[in-house]
């Protein structure tokens, strides 16, 4: 009995922990500042870079404190998990399924290693944003708006990361 007790055992998935810090990712990547103030596209394309550029912030985030890098691993497998329904649900089927997850992870790991590098230097982000987005008028809005959400992240403690008690 104690075999199949062992075999048959659920343990909890350890990113369910941290599905409340994704959704409040998600939340702020579509505030409505980005796309009325910074002049984001609001279109698939536009939210998805969105996601990626809140999601890296809070990445590098959690990479800065011991405490919360373990985490990190979880939100990422969120954000791949939550991309994966998003292209099933567009029709896309398996055979190209992975591919395509493994564009959008691509992706977010460029954006996070150059926004490692600009290191919250608004002008570096600026150019980043400008490299890999479209944004009528320029990123400067953009790039100074994630400065600033970084700055308050830095100044938030482990704790409250891990609660998704976040703001921009």
């Amino acid at each position: 009995m104690t075999f199949l007790k062992t075999l048959f055992r659920r343990e909890p998935d350890p990113a369910e922990a941290l599905r409340p810090l994704w959704h409040r990712v998600v939340a702020l990547s579509r505030d409505p500042a980005w796309y009325d103030e910074c002049h984001v596209p609001d279109t698939v394309q536009g939210r998805f870079d969105m996601i990626t550029l809140v999601l890296a912030m809070v990445l590098l985030r959690m990479e800065r404190e011991e405490a919360l890098r373990p985490g990190s691993t979880w939100l990422t497998e969120l954000f791949v998990a939550d991309m994966d329904g998003q292209l099933r649900e567009t029709g896309m089927g398996d055979p190209t399924l992975g591919k395509e997850v493994g564009k959008l992870v691509s992706v977010l790991g460029g954006r996070l290693g150059a926004l490692r590098e600009a290191n919250g230097d608004v002008s570096q982000m600026t150019v980043v944003i400008d490299r890999n987005m479209a944004i009528p008028g320029g990123s400067l809005p953009v790039a100074t708006r994630l400065a600033a959400f970084a700055q308050r992240l830095a100044e938030t403690d482990a704790e409250a990361v891990l609660r998704a008690d976040i703001a921009l």
